[in-house]
């Protein structure tokens, strides 16, 4: 990920009828939420503190987001962050390097076969 921020509290709103995942460090979150005008606001705190990806991983299995709009929002969150693996890369292929005509041309017949 890009980020190495980590947080506490994780959750599930809805606003303009579009259910997203929520992260914050404190539980204030839901008033500031709420005045925004975000509904179904579902936030729970967990113990120690995690990256975004690890929290909504965490929340995914609770009973307070057992609902389909929160079960499609966090499914959709780890789709799209989920960690992607570097891209497996062919061995490289042997180069054969051929003489060049002109480069033994150069060199004179007799200095080949001269003795060291």
């Amino acid at each position: 990920m890009a980020t190495d921020k980590l947080y506490t509290v994780f959750g599930t709103s809805k606003l303009n009828g579009e259910t997203k995942v929520r992260f914050a460090n404190d539980m204030l979150r839901t008033k500031v939420l709420a005045k925004h005008g975000h509904t179904d606001i579902e936030l729970v705190e967990v113990s120690e503190a995690l990256t975004k990806y690890e929290g909504i991983k965490a929340i995914q299995g609770l009973p307070e987001f057992a609902n389909a709009a929160s079960q499609s929002a966090i499914a959709e969150y780890l789709e799209d962050k989920a960690p992607k693996s570097a891209p497996v890369k062919a061995p490289a292929k042997a180069k054969t390097v051929k003489a060049s005509k002109t480069a033994s041309a150069a060199i004179p017949a007799d200095a080949l076969d001269a003795p060291f």
